[in-house]
C-alpha cells in the first residue's frame, strides 16, 4: 500500500513537472499574432516562407495565434483585441484595414503591416524613415500606381471613352484612396470612369452580367483581397463576358485577365519576415524604417488578348516584365 502512494505520488510531480517544463519552453519561444482580413495566400504563403527561411518554424521555434475576418472587415477591431489579449511579441498585419485595427488595438505590442497602400495617409506612421511609434513593416503603394494602369488601358485600348472600375467598399480605407485616383487619371487621360461595387464573392457574377450587357471599352478592378483571392472566378467571368480586364495583382494576371501592372506582393509579404525577426531579437518597431517596393511588374497575357479579339501593341509587350501565352 505505500509502495502504491509513493508510486502515485512521485507520477503526480513528474506529471506537473512535465506540464510546467513544457508550459515554459512553450512561453519561451517567440509568440506571433497573424491578422488578416480574409484569406491572404498571395501574402501569407511568402510570408511564412520567409520566416522558414529565418529559423522559425511553427510549433518548433515559433507560436503562431491566428485570427481572419474571413472578408468581413467590420470584425477586425474584436479580433485585434483577442490577439493583443494573447500577449504576443508581434502582430503581422496583412493589408491597411487590418493595420489600422492592430493600431487602435494596442500603443505597445509591435506591429508589422505588410503591403499596406499608403501608411503615411492611413495615419499608421508620420514618417517613412523613423515610423517612431509601435508600428513598421512595408508597403504596396497600390494607390499610386493606380494612374498607371489607367495609363494602361489606354495604351492597349487607344480608342476607348468609358471604363468601368470595381472597388469594395466594405475595404473603404483602402479603397478609396485608389478609387480617387482612378478617377484623377480618368479625367487627365479623357476617359469616363464609372463606378461599381462589389463586397463579396457572391456579388461577382451580377456585376459581371451587368457590364456585360452596359459593354464599357475596359474595366479597371482595383486592388482588394476580394478581388485577389476570387482571381480565377474574375477571369472567367471576364472572358465569359468579353470584357477586357487590367487589375493590380500579378495573380490575376496568371489567373486570365488581359494585364496586371503593380507590385510583387510575394517580394514585399517575404520581406516583412525580416522586420519580424528585427523585432524578436530587441529592434524597437519605431526606428525601423518602412519599406517601398522598388520595382513594379507589368503582366501581359496574350492568350487572354486573343481569346478576346485585342491586339496588344508591340509597344507594350516589349516592356513586359513577362509576358503569359
Amino acid at each position: 500500500m505505500r509502495r502504491r502512494k509513493f508510486l502515485l505520488a512521485t507520477s503526480a510531480v513528474l506529471l506537473g513537472t512535465s506540464w510546467r517544463a513544457d508550459a515554459q519552453r512553450a512561453r519561451a519561444m517567440p509568440r506571433v499574432g497573424f491578422l488578416a482580413p480574409g484569406p491572404v495566400p498571395f501574402l501569407e504563403a511568402p510570408f511564412w516562407r520567409g520566416m522558414r527561411d529565418l529559423g522559425y518554424i511553427e510549433g518548433k521555434t515559433l507560436v503562431v495565434d491566428r485570427r481572419s475576418a474571413e472578408g468581413d472587415f467590420a470584425r477586425l477591431p474584436a479580433l485585434a483585441t483577442e490577439l493583443v489579449k494573447l500577449r504576443p511579441d508581434v502582430i503581422v498585419a496583412p493589408l491597411t484595414a487590418a493595420a489600422i485595427a492592430a493600431q487602435e488595438a494596442t500603443a505597445t505590442i509591435p506591429i508589422v503591416m505588410v503591403g499596406v497602400s499608403d501608411p503615411i495617409v492611413s495615419g499608421l506612421v508620420s514618417n517613412l524613415a523613423r515610423p517612431g511609434g509601435n508600428v513598421t513593416g512595408n508597403a504596396s503603394q497600390s494607390n499610386a500606381v493606380v494612374g498607371k494602369e489607367v495609363e494602361l488601358i489606354r495604351q492597349l485600348f487607344p480608342k476607348a471613352t468609358r471604363v468601368a472600375a470595381l472597388w469594395n467598399p466594405a475595404n473603404a480605407i483602402h479603397q478609396q484612396q485608389m478609387l480617387s485616383e482612378a478617377l484623377g487619371a480618368g479625367a487627365r487621360l479623357r476617359l469616363l470612369v464609372r463606378i461599381g461595387e462589389v463586397r463579396t464573392a457572391d456579388e461577382l457574377d451580377r456585376t459581371f452580367s451587368a457590364l456585360g450587357s452596359d459593354r464599357p471599352d475596359a474595366v479597371l478592378i482595383l486592388a482588394d483581397v476580394l478581388f485577389t483571392t476570387n482571381a480565377t472566378r474574375v477571369a472567367e467571368l471576364a472572358i465569359a463576358h468579353r470584357l477586357p480586364v487590367v487589375g493590380g495583382s500579378r495573380n490575376m494576371a496568371e489567373a486570365g485577365i488581359v494585364a496586371s501592372y503593380g507590385p510583387d506582393y510575394a517580394v514585399i509579404a517575404q520581406r516583412s519576415a525580416v522586420y519580424v525577426q528585427k523585432i524578436l531579437k530587441g529592434a524597437k518597431p519605431g526606428d525601423l524604417a518602412v519599406e517601398l517596393p522598388t520595382k513594379f511588374d507589368l503582366v501581359i497575357n496574350v492568350n487572354t488578348a486573343k481569346a478576346l479579339g485585342i491586339n496588344v501593341p508591340p509597344a507594350v509587350l516589349a516592356r513586359a516584365d513577362e509576358v503569359i501565352r
